[in-house]
């Protein structure tokens, strides 16, 4: 677990590149017949630190119930719509 990258909720972390490198690390400790789902759901906590880790304590609860549901509140809230630039 102490290889897992962290993710602090900071201005100018990229939560893209954390679910990116979070999802290598998994992958590589992730035991056979163990759903990868499963995994990432166990694990994404212990790579969050600070304001992300209190984010996600503070959930409400039944909110997350599958990896997908995780990535898009986490996205939602740590990349949102309005950080997004049109050319």
């Amino acid at each position: 677990i102490h290889l897992l990258p962290k993710f602090h909720g900071r201005a100018g972390e990229d939560p893209h590149k954390h679910l990116k490198e979070f999802h290598i690390v998994c992958s590589t400790m992730r035991p056979h017949n163990v759903p990868e789902d499963h995994i990432y759901l166990k694990a994404f906590p212990f790579s969050l630190e600070d304001l992300a880790k209190d984010w996600l304590y503070y959930l409400a609860p039944g909110l997350i119930t599958s990896w997908d549901d995780l990535k898009r509140v986490f996205l939602e809230k740590f990349f949102p719509t309005s950080r997004i630039t049109t050319s």
